[in-house]
Order: structure tokens, then C-alpha cells, then sequence
């Protein structure tokens, strides 16, 4: 059978690709602490066609005969993305090949291709590990007392996933979740959001999850949130570290809302950060 090749990378033994699920439209007003004209001219000035676009990317882990996932993508909510099964099986993996799923936070757009049309795991085979905190978050009702219209939906959504995959949901605190791979608290997006550090012969990388929405904007003005944070100062605040830190570092980063190139390192000159995509390893 012939493959499609997606971008890919090398950290000692790990194989990891980044697999797209597509776009969701994000206005720029959304945006806070920058004006929308101002959003709008950095994304053209960055060659983005569609400023309002945010890319949805999901990856692939391959190590010593496991398959692992990290996010599910939006699964076609609101007809956000919906193109990683398809992308899955472009790339020569089969749903049911898949053994773990490694979830940085529950937003739909990560969590909404994790159940098929009929409401079941679309990974049967699947062990679903999210941060302890996150599924507390999402499961209680006095949470969703107190969210708005909109954030109850992504109650529902969460809890659907949740209940989809409860004989296989893992949780997780804090260290490693699987051989080399650990689990990096990233907080302010949402309560549990979390990154991982993925490290194998003194090699590393890290995904990020949504650290940025717009990295173009995001990374150059890490001040800049989104609505979508639940704790914006705090989602701020956590940018700014892991930017000096992955910059410092030189560590190789992945984001489920960069770009499809998927891979890049965190350049800082005079102050400023700036986004530099990686090749294919």
C-alpha cells in the first residue's frame, strides 16, 4: 500500500509525525491585549492568507512496536478540522493500531475526533491518559454551573469522551506517563493542560499543546491571549516561561496549532522571540 509522507522527526528512538486534522476559524477579535487590525497585519505580513485560520495539528509516536497518539483533533465540531482519520490512514496507520492516547487538555478541538458519528471510541484499541486535574475540572458540576453558554457544550464534550473511553481512562499526575515520555504541567489554558517531554538518547522534544493559538502573534507577544483561556494572566505567564525556556534550551517544540510543517525551535534576538520551522529530520 502507498503512503503519504507527513513531516517527521527523529528524537533517538522515537518516530514521531505530525498529522493534520485541518483548520478551525478563530476570529482575531478573540484575541485580547493586541487590536484585530494589528493581529490582522502580522498574520499577512507572515504570510498567512487567512488570518482567522488556526491549523489543528495531531501527532504519532512510534517507538518498539507502540503507536501512540497525542490529541484527536476536532473530529469535524462545528466543522472544525475532521481530516485526521483520514490523514491516519494516508499515513499507513490504522485507528485500531493505535495503543495510547495521550491528551494534553479536553477543548473539543482535541478531544472531538477521539468518538466516531455513533458516539463510540474511534480508537478501540486505545488507552486514553489525561492529567488527573483536567478530568476533575471537566467532571464537576459546579464548573459547569458556572460557565458560560458556550463553555457548557464543551462540557458535554469532554464528559462524552470521557465516558467513550472510561474503561481504558488513565489518569496521570505529574513525571513520566510512558518510557520517555513525561508529562510537563503547562497551566492557564486550562486547568490540566499539560505538554510532554518526549527524550530518547539524549535527544528531546516538547509538545506543547496550545501555548499559542497564532503562533505568528503569539510568540512574537506572548502578553497576547485568547478567549479561549481559562485563566488568561496565568496562560500568559506560562507562555513567557516556556519561551525562554525552549529558546534557552534550544529545544525542539511541537504544537497542536502551529503550522503544518509541525516542528520548529524558538529563536530569541534583541528581546524578541521568533518562531524558525524545523526540516524533516
Amino acid at each position: 500500500m502507498s503512503t503519504q509522507s507527513f513531516p517527521g522527526q527523529q528524537v533517538g528512538d522515537f518516530t514521531i509525525h505530525a498529522i493534520s486534522d485541518g483548520y478551525l476559524n478563530a476570529s482575531l477579535d478573540f484575541l485580547a491585549n493586541i487590536d484585530a487590525s494589528e493581529a490582522t497585519k502580522m498574520q499577512r505580513d507572515a504570510g498567512e492568507p487567512s488570518p482567522s485560520a488556526v491549523h489543528i495539528n495531531c501527532y504519532v509516536l512510534r517507538k518498539a512496536g507502540r503507536t501512540i497518539l497525542i490529541d484527536g483533533g476536532a473530529g469535524g465540531f462545528k466543522q472544525w478540522g475532521g481530516r485526521l482519520k483520514d490523514n491516519l490512514l494516508l499515513a499507513g496507520i490504522e485507528p485500531a493500531s493505535i495503543d495510547t492516547i495521550l491528551l494534553t487538555h479536553a477543548h473539543p478541538d482535541h478531544v472531538g475526533g477521539l468518538l466516531n458519528a455513533n458516539g463510540h471510541s474511534a480508537f478501540p484499541h486505545a488507552e486514553l491518559l489525561v492529567n488527573a486535574r483536567e478530568i476533575q475540572f471537566w467532571q464537576d458540576d459546579a464548573n459547569l454551573a458556572r460557565a458560560s453558554e458556550r463553555a457548557r457544550g464543551n462540557f458535554q464534550i469532554a464528559r462524552r469522551v470521557f465516558e467513550g473511553y472510561r474503561d481504558r481512562l488513565r489518569p496521570f499526575s505529574d513525571g513520566e506517563v510512558l518510557p520517555g515520555i513525561r508529562a510537563m504541567p503547562l497551566p492557564g489554558h486550562t486547568e490540566g493542560h499539560t505538554g510532554y517531554i518526549v527524550e530518547s538518547r539524549e535527544r528531546s522534544l516538547l509538545v506543547w499543546g496550545d501555548i499559542v493559538h497564532f503562533p505568528h502573534i503569539q510568540i512574537q507577544r506572548p502578553d497576547v491571549t485568547i478567549a479561549f483561556d481559562q485563566d488568561p494572566s496565568l496562560a500568559a505567564a506560562t507562555r513567557s516561561r516556556l519561551l525562554d525556556l525552549v529558546s534557552a534550551e534550544k529545544l525542539m517544540i511541537a504544537g497542536m496549532h502551529l503550522g503544518e510543517p509541525g516542528f520548529a525551535r524558538i529563536e530569541r534576538s534583541q528581546g524578541e522571540y521568533r518562531l524558525r520551522y524545523e526540516r524533516e529530520a
